[in-house]
């Protein structure tokens, strides 16, 4: 893989096992939108970009960017320094599912995204479908959040820091319709803000076990079992956890006859047969049953 910047827009070539709209599209992030021309707009780490891939040519192109702002920001963002076909090809061997899922969503790959904005983005997501998510992500941003550039005509905002969002009330909040999230946000806002931002990122380093840091999540407000295994696998790099949700239930049942009730041995059935990739399984089984009407309800509209 080679990077080069030329007037602005950063050139990645010999990207492979790489899809924009399987990375963007498969419930792991928030802040992404396509346009009609089919480039992504978006924004992490307090920076807005574009980007298009040219999946024949293997060009990722970042538009709006400098190669220090690739090298520091969106090359570990799009984790593109990990071996994806590897992955794919132990997740795959003796598992005839896994390797229907894996050929579905093949280029998908798990964004190391920022702790805090994946903190707040995964309480807002619970119970909620992904078009409303975003919605009350942009909006939150909008409403607290500070502008940090324009793109297209569009202006972009990042979300608010634990120490704005702790100072908000519950009526400031309330143009983002949050519902009773809004009440887990502040509350974990002041959490975080007490106890400073460094004790949520040292979650991430690899002396924490991924138990520890599963643990340890759901020490704030309003974070389940569901929501801190994805914060753990979105922002944390542990691979291994396997967030249960409505859909992977359904899938582990269809496609590997599991009840649907029964999580326990979807997270022993996971620990098993995927090991340390459990989460990159796990996003190849939710794109998989959410994007294949095969096996996805006529009526599922997540997206």
């Amino acid at each position: 893989m080679t990077a080069e910047e030329r007037n602005g827009v950063v050139f990645v070539e010999s990207v492979k096992d790489f899809d924009l709209d399987n990375i963007f599209d498969c419930g792991q992030c928030f802040r992404w939108e396509k346009t009609e021309t089919g480039m992504y707009l978006g924004t992490a780490y307090g920076r807005q970009a574009a980007m298009s891939y040219d999946k024949d040519k293997e060009l990722l192109k970042i538009y709006g960017s400098s190669l220090e702002e690739f090298e520091g920001i969106w090359r570990h963002y799009l984790d593109l320094d990990r071996d994806y076909s590897s992955i794919k090809h132990i997740l795959a061997d003796k598992d005839p599912v896994m390797a229907k899922a894996i050929e579905y969503g093949q280029g998908i790959r798990i964004l190391n995204q920022e702790k805090w904005e994946t903190l707040i983005s995964f309480i807002i997501s619970q119970n909620n479908n992904i078009p409303r998510i975003k919605k009350c992500i942009d909006s939150l941003a909008a409403t607290l959040g500070k502008k940090i550039g324009e793109f297209d005509g569009r202006e972009f905002f990042a979300l608010p820091d634990a120490e704005t969002l702790a100072g908000a009330g519950l009526d400031d909040l309330a143009p983002c319709r949050l519902g009773y999230r809004a009440k887990y946000l502040i509350e974990t806002a002041r959490q975080v803000a007490e106890e400073g931002l460094d004790s949520l990122k040292k979650l991430g380093d690899d002396s924490v076990s991924s138990e520890e840091t599963f643990e340890a999540l759901k020490r704030y407000c309003g974070v389940g079992p569901k929501v801190a295994n994805c914060i753990a696998l979105f922002s944390m790099g542990k691979t291994d956890r396997f967030p249960i949700d409505v859909w992977v239930r359904k899938v582990m049942n269809r496609l590997y006859g599991i009840a649907e009730n029964n999580m326990k041995e979807m997270e022993l059935f996971a620990a098993k047969n995927f090991g340390r990739y459990g989460g990159i399984a796990q996003q190849y089984l939710f794109y998989y049953i959410t994007h294949n009407k095969e096996i996805a309800d006529e009526d599922s509209n997540i997206f």
